[in-house]
């Protein structure tokens, strides 16, 4: 009997054994796993971005005077969820475009001593028009519909 009880303890012993083994493989997976996740959603969401829905914003009011714009200077608004940029050229015309130049999707401004648009990045132009006229933008900018309503400037869409 007395090494009935032995075995007895021996075997008591053996199971927490286990349990801490088990427990301890349970940590370690998680912790790997809880690594992993940490490591690889960042990197998946930077390679994958969510997709952004375009604005339907087919016109908007600006805020600005038309008397204000001054010839031969350039202005940035808000089109939706995008930038443009408005124009009133030397001879005195209002023109708006898209202001992501479409190269690499970079903000374009107007320089009034080349007396057209340029973008900073790559140092692509484009002419009073939106064509482009040097460096690596591979299309013109999408042009905008410019009415002036009293003391209001409405831009729109083309149709």
């Amino acid at each position: 009997m007395a090494s009935r009880q032995k075995i007895s303890r021996a075997e008591s012993f053996e199971g927490p054994e286990t349990t801490r083994r088990g427990l301890l493989n349970w940590f370690l997976a998680t912790t790997a796993g809880a690594l992993s996740v940490s490591i690889l959603y960042p990197i998946t969401r930077y390679l994958i971005p969510p997709r952004v829905e375009e604005s339907t914003a087919r016109s908007v009011t600006l805020s600005i005077n038309p008397a204000n714009v001054k010839p031969n200077s350039g202005e940035i608004f808000r089109f939706g969820n995008q930038p443009g940029i408005l124009i009133r050229t030397p001879g005195g015309d209002l023109r708006a475009f898209s202001a992501i130049c479409t190269h690499l999707a970079c903000i374009v401004q107007y320089r009034s001593d080349l007396n057209h648009i340029w973008c900073a990045c790559h140092n692509g132009h484009y002419d009073l028009n939106g064509i482009n006229i040097a460096g690596p933008p591979p299309r013109p900018l999408e042009p905008y519909v410019v009415n002036v309503r009293g003391d209001q400037i409405v831009v729109s869409k083309r149709a």
